[in-house]
């Protein structure tokens, strides 16, 4: 279609004046079903994302065509109206993203179900036609999240003279005796419990499940040294951000306690020392038939309309198949079991992969006085700390409220994503430029992605071949963790590594960091076969180019995925407890 907006003449007015110009006429060609007014206001290239507003679904476009298309087939079942700038939100103001000077602005509206905020950007050189647009519904109508303002009042809370008080009322909560819950959350961990918040203060009774004894232990239990790779400002949970006193990356014991607090502040019902045994879905009924087993060995069959996978996006450690490991007399140690280095000082020790665990153990095993030799099997890409922050001060660095930074981080399509990751990737290798160059005249093999998108995308596509760097680098550089390049190993013998020279590595401990099976095979388990084939691939890049079968719904009827990190946990429990809240109203078939 051609860009017939450039004889649009907008009289000079101020920023905020320029949005809400768009605004009205948006609204204004909404409602009148005006399909080349709508056109007109967007730039020939153009990036719309919907999350749950328009859609009910995620759901990103890419032309002019296709977002219109869009919005017209929506308007006749949602009726959105009521767009104008946010009240108490960030302003409209002028920022360059991607390159591209633009117009940037908060804006609010409504449907017929609830009310939603969204983002918009109107290029500075032409603020008559936007160059991305994302629309999400924050909540809705009669069912807000009772929170802040809307937080229970009243002595009948709080007082309960002759009666139950709060503990006595959380017990039996918990309990489940007398009911099932609507949603059932394997895993009480950042993901589920920012989940189960959420359901609870919209009014959806859910119960977290999770094998450890502990909440937080999924945490506790790793690696002595493990701490965040990414800043504070990134990750805190919803509704409880992290102290402002807490250190900008945090250790993973700080983490672990404060998800413990989290679960009991927020009210969360979980069941730590229980099992997930089997689950399968009565379509008649519209139910799981869910069998759990408790920490004294006793069974429970609960039936949940709604069942969540929120254990991670990978499943058991993934025992490598190596030549000759089996002849290995030493200790061999996946990552997933290593505490840390102290009985290990003075000993020869390997590890096997060369990823972000492989790279932190090594770390801990020489900090503890071992002699360490990494294996690497194939390139990666190696950022610091330092730079890796390059990614986010767009989102969580500008003094803008997190919520705003939240909306931010979700308006970008898979291609604005890796145009980003592209930008972020050149910089982030000027940045550590000395470093690499140090690691590549060490041997090391360095990659930056295949289409120069570096680690941003890895963790997208597959969540693995990268390390933020904290220090293991430096110890690289300076030979004091040795480096062998795989191809040039024979196999593991009794003593160690074999090399094709001739010669033995000797190593009395070795470390695989070799990763962990998909969460795929967690639900061929679980649930089976049939259940597997329906769902596909969990995690990398779906054909609109999100996240595969995470935060929305899937093929199979009442199963939901949500995974990765305290960020993701924050931003997509929300759109996940809406979607089941709405479900639950009959909003969604």
């Amino acid at each position: 279609m051609n860009d017939v907006s450039s004889r649009v003449t907008l009289a000079p007015v101020n920023d905020a004046g320029l949005v809400e110009q768009w605004l009205s006429r948006f609204e204004r060609a909404l409602q009148e079903r005006d399909q080349h007014g709508l056109t007109e206001l967007f730039s020939v290239e153009c990036h719309s994302r919907d999350l749950l507003a328009f859609t009910w679904n995620i759901s990103p476009h890419d032309t002019r065509d296709s977002i219109v298309d869009r919005l017209l087939a929506a308007q006749d079942t949602i009726a959105a109206r009521a767009f104008k700038i946010a009240e108490k939100r960030t302003p409209p103001r002028r920022v360059s993203r991607l390159g591209v000077p633009v117009i940037e602005a908060v804006f609010s509206f409504e449907t017929v179900s609830g009310r939603g905020h969204g983002l918009l950007r109107l290029p500075q050189a032409q603020p008559s036609q936007a160059w991305v647009l994302m629309t999400s519904l924050q909540e809705l109508k009669g069912f807000e999240p009772a929170a802040g303002d809307r937080r229970p009042s009243g002595s009948a809370y709080s007082r309960e003279f002759g009666g139950d008080n709060w503990t006595d009322r959380r017990a039996k909560e918990q309990a489940f005796d007398d009911r099932d819950p609507a949603v059932l959350i394997i895993g009480a961990s950042q993901t589920g419990l920012s989940t189960a918040a959420r359901l609870r203060l919209m009014g959806v009774e859910a119960l977290c499940i999770d094998k450890l004894p502990r909440v937080g232990d999924a945490w506790r239990q790793r690696y002595h040294s493990l701490a965040l790779h990414n800043q504070v400002a990134l990750n805190h949970m919803a509704y409880m951000p992290f102290p402002a006193t807490w250190p900008k990356y945090l250790a993973k014991d700080m983490v672990a306690n404060w998800i413990e607090t989290y679960a009991w502040a927020m009210e969360c019902n979980v069941w730590t020392s229980t099992t997930f045994v089997s689950g399968e879905y009565d379509e008649a009924a519209g139910q799981w038939i869910a069998r759990v087993r408790r920490a004294d060995g006793t069974e429970r069959v609960l039936k949940p309309r709604h069942l969540i996978l929120a254990n991670g996006i990978v499943g058991a450690p993934k025992t490598p198949n190596r030549p000759g490991l089996e002849d290995f007399k030493g200790v061999v140690q996946h990552t997933h079991a290593f505490k840390d280095g102290a009985a290990w000082r003075g000993k020869n020790t390997l590890v096997l992969g060369a990823g972000t665990s492989g790279h932190d153990i090594a770390q801990d095993l020489y900090s503890h006085g071992a002699n360490v030799k990494m294996i690497q099997r194939g390139s990666i890409t190696i950022v610091s700390v330092e730079a890796a922050c390059l990614a986010y001060p767009t989102y969580y660095d500008e003094g803008i409220p997190i919520e705003d930074a939240d909306l931010i981080s979700v308006s970008a399509t898979y291609p604005l994503a890796v145009r980003g990751a592209q930008l972020v990737t050149q910089r982030q290798q000027e940045m550590d430029k000395k470093l690499l160059d140090g690691l590549q005249a060490r041997g090391f093999k360095l990659d930056i992605g295949d289409d120069g998108t570096g680690y941003l995308m890895k963790v997208r596509r597959t969540h693995s071949g990268y390390y933020l760097n904290c220090g293991c680098s430096e110890l690289i550089v300076d030979g004091k963790v040795g480096l062998i390049h795989d191809e040039d190993v024979d196999r593991f013998v009794a003593d160690g590594l074999l090399m094709k020279d001739g010669r033995v590595e000797k190593a009395d401990l070795v470390v695989t960091a070799t990763g962990y099976q998909s969460q795929l095979e967690v639900v061929r388990e679980l649930l089976g076969d049939p259940v597997a084939n329906k769902v596909g691939p969990i995690w990398g890049i779906d054909q609109d180019g999100e996240l595969a079968n995470m935060y929305k719904p899937t093929a199979q009827k009442g199963l939901w995925f949500l995974g990765s990190g305290l960020s993701q946990a924050r931003i997509f429990s929300h759109y996940v407890a809406l979607q089941i809240k709405a479900r639950e109203l009959g909003l969604v078939s």
